[in-house]
Formats: C-alpha cells, sequence, structure tokens
C-alpha cells in the first residue's frame, strides 16, 4: 500500500519540541537553518527550486513557538501550504540587501541582547548564504553570538519517524522494480549511455518523483570506477554493468545498487560477487541497537580482505534519509551508536585488480535487528 504523501502537523510538532528542548539543553536562543533538508525537516517544505543557487531561504527556529519562515517572495504561495504561520519575504534577488536585514529583524525579535544564535557546522553541514553576508549579519546583531548546534539537527535526522521510514520503503521498492526491468533494456550491443537514460525512464514509469542520482559503470571482469558519467560504449559479453540509483519518493531517497554480468560471468567475477553478498549480510547480522556504525564496517571489512583487497572508497555504507548520503558513516572511525529508526545503507566494495566491484543493500534498524528495504539481491549474479 503506498503511503501518503506529507505528514501531519503533530509530525514538524514533535520534531520542533524535540530540537527545542535539546537547544535549552544548550543555552541556544535561537537556530538558523539555510540548506534544503534541514528546512524541509522543520516545514514540510518540498520544491526542486533549490536547484537554484541565485536566492538564498532561511528558516529561523525560536527557542519558544513556531518555525519562521525568511523566504524571497517567490515562494510564498508555497509556504502558506505548510504548517508555517509566520512568513517572511523580500523581493529577490537583491544585490544589496538579500534578506539579510529582515533576517536581522527576525532574530532580533525572537533573541535577548546578549544571546546565543546557533548554525549546524558539523560534518556533512553548509551554510546557504553569501560569506559577505553572514559577516553583515554578525555585525547587525551584535552583541548576540552565533555558535554551533552542538549536532542538534543531525542527531535529530538521523532517527527517522515510522512516516518517513514508510516513504523511504516506497522509494526502494519503485527502486526495485525499475532494477528487476532491466533485462528489458541492456544487453550485448547497447550503449552504456543509452542504458542510463532508459533506467531513469524505468524508475519513473513505476512511480519516482524524479531520479536525482544515478551512478553506476561497465567493463570487463568489473569496472574502473563508479562515479563517472556513463559513455557511449557497448556492453559487449564478459562485462560486468552496475547500476547504483538514489530516486526520490515524496522528498526521500533510497540508494542501492546492482550487478549483472553480460553473458556468463568468469569465476573471479562469480567470487567478487558472492563475497559481496556475504559481506553485506555478516554487517546485516549484527546490526542492531547498541552496536557501532564501526563495528558493522568491520564486519564487512573481515569479509572484504579476507581472499581480496577493498577499494578504498572511504567507507562502506551511511545514513540515509532526505539526503541521499546522511550521517552516520560506516568507517572504522565512527563510534555512532545505532539506534532504532536509523536507515542506513550497506555498501562494500571489492578490487579485481585495475577493476572493482560493488554492492549496496538498505536497512532499517529496528529493537530486533536490521530489516532490509530494499529488495535483496539474489545470491548468484544475474546473467543478462
Amino acid at each position: 500500500m503506498t503511503p501518503d504523501r506529507g505528514f501531519p502537523v503533530a509530525e514538524f510538532e514533535t520534531r520542533l519540541a524535540r530540537a527545542q528542548a535539546r537547544m535549552a539543553e544548550h543555552g541556544l536562543d535561537a537556530m538558523l537553518l539555510t540548506r534544503e533538508a534541514e528546512f524541509r525537516y522543520f516545514t514540510g517544505y518540498l520544491t526542486r527550486f533549490w536547484e537554484s543557487p541565485t536566492r538564498p531561504w532561511f528558516l529561523v527556529l525560536p527557542a519558544r513557538g513556531k518555525p519562521i519562515a525568511v523566504i524571497p517572495g517567490i515562494g510564498t504561495a508555497l509556504m502558506r501550504k505548510t504548517w508555517v504561520e509566520d512568513i517572511r519575504t523580500w523581493s529577490a534577488p537583491d544585490p544589496e540587501d538579500d534578506g539579510v536585514s529582515l533576517l536581522a529583524d527576525t532574530l532580533a525579535a525572537v533573541t535577548p541582547e546578549n544571546g546565543s544564535i546557533a548554525i549546524p557546522d558539523g560534518h556533512e553541514t553548509s551554510l546557504r548564504m553569501p560569506l559577505a553576508d553572514l559577516g553583515r549579519l554578525q555585525l547587525l546583531l551584535q552583541p548576540r553570538s552565533f555558535t554551533t548546534d552542538h549536532d542538534i539537527i543531525r542527531q535529530l535526522r538521523m532517527i527517522k519517524s515510522a512516516r518517513e521510514v514508510a516513504k523511504i520503503r516506497e522509494a526502494c521498492a519503485i527502486a526495485g522494480r525499475a532494477f528487476a526491468r532491466v533485462p528489458e533494456i541492456a544487453a550485448p550491443g547497447v550503449a552504456l549511455d543509452q542504458v542510463f537514460r532508459r533506467f531513469q525512464m524505468l524508475c519513473l514509469e513505476e512511480g519516482a518523483d524524479w531520479v536525482p542520482y544515478l551512478a553506476g559503470g561497465a567493463g570487463p571482469g568489473g569496472y574502473d570506477d563508479v562515479i563517472s558519467p556513463a559513455r557511449p560504449d557497448p556492453l559487449c559479453p564478459g562485462d560486468v554493468l552496475m547500476l547504483d540509483t538514489g530516486l526520490v519518493w515524496d522528498g526521500y531517497f533510497c540508494d542501492f545498487d546492482r550487478n549483472w554480468s553480460v553473458g556468463r560471468a568468469a569465476p573471479p567475477v562469480e567470487q567478487a560477487y558472492e563475497t559481496l553478498i556475504e559481506a553485506t549480510q555478516a554487517a546485516a547480522a549484527i546490526a542492531r541497537p547498541g552496536q557501532r556504525a564501526a563495528d558493522l564496517f568491520a564486519a564487512m571489512q573481515a569479509v572484504l580482505t579476507r581472499d581480496a583487497t577493498d577499494t578504498d572508497a572511504g567507507r562502506l555504507g551511511h545514513g540515509l534519509g532526505m539526503s541521499l548520503t546522511e550521517w552516520p558513516s560506516l568507517i572504522a572511525a565512527d563510534d555512532t551508536v545505532l539506534q532504532p529508526g536509523m536507515v542506513l545503507t550497506l555498501e562494500p566494495g571489492i578490487s579485481l585488480g585495475d577493476r572493482i566491484m560493488v554492492h549496496e543493500e538498505n536497512i532499517l534498524i529496528t529493537p530486533d535487528g536490521a530489516e532490509y528495504l530494499s529488495p535483496v539481491a539474489p545470491a548468484g549474479i544475474p546473467v543478462l
């Protein structure tokens, strides 16, 4: 059953209440958010207009009360459809004052003279406004100070609600149906760039809202990387084809891949594929509350390095949700403790000389262990 789109107001009220409780613990008088996912997390404001870098968008979380949107006038009508009531706008773009004065007045009204204003500043964060405008904002708000958000936003977003999980599960189901149809579009002689284009069409046909991410590769006995644009080279017998998609349904991503052999796979390819499946299963078997992200990395790494060399990809998985990649990272140095409601990717990779192969699944951490959200890949590599 397809889940409902959007969220009830109660979902946003809960998110805000949790954020404000943590703000109080750290003595924060307001929080300033500027990125799409953070903005949408507290408002439900879903638009692809963020693709344009011209206009800044601001959301103020006061210590008490509902969020305040300080946005370009072009966004007014859509923002009125959310639960946000206090919407302050300017005519943008304005090279002389692109919302800075309006934002300063807003923050000044909800914070004491010596108040602290938090901005997310940890790993995987960025500030979506010109540096010069930030400097001007700081001057206008003196003696108020800007400070860290103490990872409040990251900690909140790592734990998904049941409704968020339902949207990710739906995205995974859509991608699974598209992957199942790859034999319709991929065969010896078909150009790789054509496979990429037609696979995106399959994703849309199966129900994706859009397909902002599609990576992959193809080559004899494996592929040389997984982030290059697709080339017009035809698939040939002996090639391994991999497609990795991050399609979106109602603002939430899936992120998993599938491999195929073009014609019968050579024994090294079969063995590498089976090793990747084994590594994924090893991590899924221990993925439960109380384990660490580093533990999942170690479980996969032990399998990957038993008979071969890993791909040195930097990590073997990550968080997933409103963004294609979120915290935590499955690396040896990440001690993030797993909790129910986390959605993770398991993404082992293996080296075959000058070629590589990777595999990826999406899982939910439940009180009882891991639940696969992506349709589980077959034990042996499929043949085209």
